[in-house]
């Protein structure tokens, strides 16, 4: 059994997504790391942020734009609601997801199956100030 030990720098990136404000780029976060005088490598960053997403610690879903968004997240399988103006960013059970992937899995012959289910469009906020 391989022990995975917590570095420095594992401890400031987990602690800057903690603190961010829904999803965010491993460049957004090596740059507030390096406001508050860390050290911490862009490679590391990156580095740290895939072990997280492995450790079921982080989330991470792909922006319109192409780039891996992180954000700190709870253990529980979830979805994502996710506003794509200003980024807020909603944790949604959805059972019926789940039994509509089954489903779709069991009829192609499908076992082992997981998924991510991330669902873009505008807050309530910004269809607001869209409307004015």
């Amino acid at each position: 059994m391989t022990v995975k030990r917590n570095t420095w720098q594992k401890d400031a990136v987990m602690h800057a997504l903690a603190e961010a404000d829904g999803f965010v780029s491993a460049q957004q976060l090596f740059q507030k790391l390096k406001q508050h005088g860390s050290s911490i490598g862009l490679a590391t960053v990156y580095r740290t942020l895939t072990s997280l997403v492995a450790d079921g610690k982080a989330d991470t879903l792909l922006s319109n734009e192409g780039e891996n968004l992180y954000r700190d997240c709870s253990l529980e399988h979830h979805h994502h609601l996710m506003c794509k103006n200003c980024g807020v960013t909603v944790e949604i059970a959805a059972k019926e997801a789940e039994s509509w992937a089954a489903k779709v899995a069991r009829e192609h012959g499908f076992t082992d199956v997981s998924h991510t289910i991330d669902i873009f469009g505008l807050c309530n906020k910004c269809t607001t100030k869209k409307g004015n």
